[in-house]
């Protein structure tokens, strides 16, 4: 697969570990930055204008939210969190905060390179007028807001596209809960998960997805949704 080259910024303040993920992604082409504290990251950030940063939350001099909330008051550069941290409480947290997207520690090379191309992929839950996205046997056109499987037509009302428009232009990217709620529904309906959940579990039977082995749809439990990257 090929890769742009991006530059990344490390925040980390384990040593081997900043040169185990230099390693990986300057192999991809990427340029990277290392940061070994909160403050020189947040210093760095400045400085290298970095189009996504990698943020452990167990830094030395601050956590890593802090960090990352002190990011967002002046960049929405995409931020990949790494943590030991596993609970949903903790994910819906740092999402909510402003993170993109988390890898567990320990995780794979793999996976967190695979995480980190979906961030840098320049993509946007408005949908542009013309935008058509092709996913397996999939056409989803934001033009005239129709959907094809497999070259057939399937109808689907207006919160229902939107909510599908939102997750696939987002593939790989994990949508949150609070982000589809507040996307189709509006904000006065953060808190009216049951929505979202009959609203997905449609949007399964009419797309041919099977909550027990999908083929589209992923669910995190209690924080998300993922959609299936083009292959």
């Amino acid at each position: 697969m090929t890769t742009l080259s991006a530059r990344i910024l490390i925040i980390d303040d384990e040593a081997p570990i900043r040169r185990f993920l230099r390693v990986a992604l300057e192999a991809e082409g990427h340029h990277v930055t290392e940061a070994a504290s909160g403050r020189a990251g947040i210093e760095a950030a400045a400085l290298t204008t970095p189009e996504a940063v990698i943020l452990d939350l167990g830094l030395p001099d601050m956590d890593g939210r802090a960090v990352l909330e002190r990011l967002r008051d002046w960049s929405q550069v995409p931020v990949l969190v790494l943590s030991v941290r596993a609970s949903e409480t903790e994910k819906v947290a740092l999402l909510d905060a402003g993170a993109q997207d988390y890898v567990t520690k320990p995780f794979s090379i793999g996976e967190l390179l695979a995480r980190l191309r979906s961030l840098l992929r320049d993509r946007s839950a408005a949908a542009p007028q013309g935008a058509v996205l092709r996913v397996a046997d999939l056409v989803i056109d934001a033009g005239n807001r129709s959907v094809l499987k497999a070259g057939t037509a399937v109808h689907l009302t207006h919160k229902e596209f939107d909510l599908l428009w939102l997750l696939a232009s987002h593939a790989g990217r994990l949508v949150t809960q609070g982000m589809a709620l507040a996307h189709v529904w509006g904000p006065a309906h953060l808190e009216d998960s049951q929505y979202l959940r009959v609203f997905i579990r449609q949007l399964r039977a009419k797309i041919g997805d099977d909550a027990g082995n999908p083929r589209y749809i992923f669910t995190e439990a209690g924080v998300g949704y993922r959609f299936r990257e083009p292959t």
